[in-house]
């Protein structure tokens, strides 16, 4: 699978999450992917929240990573 396919799997991913997210008043974005590390941003209520790691790794990761073939990890975007 081509990164562009691959990228549009990954927003489509995101976009299954994100209602659950923005429910607590936080939000999460796609902003890249590099050497099978996507790179998200938060905003909202997940900036400074304590289940940042929680719902990054057991959450967006969780799900990308069982729908979008070859992806590593789940980064913050710097």
């Amino acid at each position: 699978m081509e990164d562009k396919e691959r990228i549009e799997l990954i927003e489509k991913t995101i976009e299954k999450i994100r209602p659950y997210i923005q429910s607590e008043g936080g939000d999460v974005r796609f902003v890249k992917l590099e050497d099978d590390i996507v790179y998200v941003s938060v905003h909202g209520a997940c900036v400074g929240c304590y289940a940042l790691d929680f719902t990054l790794k057991d959450g967006v990761q969780a799900l990308i990573m069982d729908e979008v073939e070859g992806i590593k990890e789940v980064r913050l975007a710097e």
